[in-house]
């Protein structure tokens, strides 16, 4: 994921329903495509801090603990401030940078 090389925005905006429903004709349809991204991006970025935190994993108390659990707390708020999951979704969606498509019902 390249979170870290987006711009953006990490504040809510209003967006035109006209133009996210244009690829799909559905609003209900664009929808549940950056919803199921979203859950994709948010998957993703959990695997990546559980995958660093693991480093921290350790059940002895000693004195480098309180060193560990500042690049600890470092490595979570790196991950608090970036942008929400649903937010990039709706970016890469407005870009055109998601794949998709609609699996028609043969009758």
């Amino acid at each position: 994921m390249d979170a870290k090389k987006t711009t953006v925005v990490n504040n809510t905006t209003t967006k035109d329903l006209t133009k996210l429903s244009a690829p799909t004709g559905n609003i209900y349809e664009s929808t549940m495509i950056m919803a199921k991204r979203a859950n994709q991006i948010a998957a993703e970025t959990k695997q990546e801090l559980n995958a660093k935190l693991e480093e921290f994993s350790t059940f002895a108390d000693t004195l480098e603990e309180t060193f560990e659990n500042r690049e600890q707390i470092e490595i979570s708020r790196h991950y608090e401030r970036l942008p929400k999951p649903t937010l990039l979704a709706i970016n890469e969606y407005e870009e055109n940078k998601i794949y998709y498509r609609k699996i028609e019902n043969p009758q």
